[in-house]
């Protein structure tokens, strides 16, 4: 419907069915997301080992910044289950 200034839309409830269908769909998204982060997590590896070979930096950084990364990657993968935990009980919920 369209009153000239709003438009309404009339959803149909969500049944049972429907619910598992969406959630499934969040999974598979939240795991898109997490081999997304890996592998931007591995092209950087990449990158700082090359800059370590070609002297760039030296190993320290290359050891420390291989810890910084991982610690960001486990934060970011921490923060998509959260996301995707939370949007599962939202659509779950009557």
């Amino acid at each position: 419907m369209n009153d000239g200034k709003v438009i309404r839309l009339n959803l149909p409830v969500l049944t049972e069915e429907r619910r598992h269908e969406l959630v499934k769909i969040v999974h598979t998204r939240a795991e898109e997301c997490r081999i997304a982060v890996r592998n931007v997590r591995r092209d950087l590896l990449k990158d700082m080992r090359d800059f370590e070979h070609e002297k760039m930096i030296s190993e320290d950084e290359l050891e420390t910044g291989e810890e910084e990364l991982q610690k960001l990657t486990d934060k970011i993968i921490e923060e998509v289950d959260g996301h995707s935990q939370k949007k599962e009980k939202d659509i779950m919920e009557v």
